[in-house]
């Protein structure tokens, strides 16, 4: 598994989010970029390659202030124009799960209506409005957005998405985001997680990133490379 494989899986999510917001980017051969101002949390580019040089983003962004670089293999220097390193974090990959029901009292479902995301989105922002995730995201067939839930509480919960054809293999890899939990639930969330997605995308590797991969490796993820976003300010 290369750290191509997880930027482009992740690349292919925030195009999603983007498209959703009515503001869809582009693919080029080193970076996705988005010539509008992408949702809150959501980069204005994503380098695909290790080649990508700095113009190979700025160029094609709106590098004005609140621009943010998801620099994939943290090997660009954007200081000269005026960005600083917001975080790093570390690629992660899983060979595929086997199937099998998610041990434990939480009862997954895969969000499908609305009123269940804005739900979702509640529990995932601790009670902030985003208005980030939109229902077109519903109707996405290479999207789960998933819902843990006890006593018809939610109590955690994720994204799965699929690197989608024509841009790379549907099967390629299945991108794990967005994982929160209430407390004492975040192994369950991230076993929950890895059930769903054998259940739902069998037979294919998961990828994805973390600040903090130790909650990731205790559930059989493992590093697979670095990562820096940048932000002008």
């Amino acid at each position: 598994m290369t750290t191509e494989q997880a930027a482009l899986n992740n690349a292919v999510w925030c195009e999603a989010v983007c498209r959703a917001h009515d503001r869809p980017g582009a693919f080029g051969p080193r970076a996705w970029s988005n010539p509008a101002r992408t949702p809150v949390f959501y980069p204005d580019a994503v380098t695909l390659s290790p080649e990508a040089t700095p113009d190979d983003v700025l160029a094609a962004i709106d590098a004005g202030p609140g621009a943010s670089v998801k620099d994939s293999f943290a090997s660009l220097d954007l200081r000269p124009a005026g960005f600083e390193v917001l975080f790093e974090a570390t690629w992660l990959h899983r060979p595929a799960p086997p199937g099998g029901p998610p041990a434990g009292d939480i009862v997954w479902h895969v969000v499908r209506d609305a009123g269940a995301l804005r739900a979702w989105e509640h529990a995932c922002f601790g009670g902030e409005p985003q208005d980030l995730f939109r229902p077109p995201l519903l109707a996405d067939e290479a999207v789960a957005i998933l819902s843990g839930t006890r006593g018809g509480d939610i109590v955690c919960g994720s994204v799965l998405n699929a690197t989608r054809a024509p841009i790379g293999p549907m099967g390629e890899t299945v991108g794990v985001s967005n994982v929160f939990a209430g407390p004492g639930d975040l192994d369950a969330a991230w076993a929950g997680t890895i059930a769903r997605a054998a259940a739902l995308f069998p037979g294919r590797p998961l990828v994805g990133y973390e600040s903090d991969p130790a909650p990731a490796a205790a559930h059989g993820f493992t590093p697979a490379g670095p990562l820096r976003v940048w932000l002008k300010a």
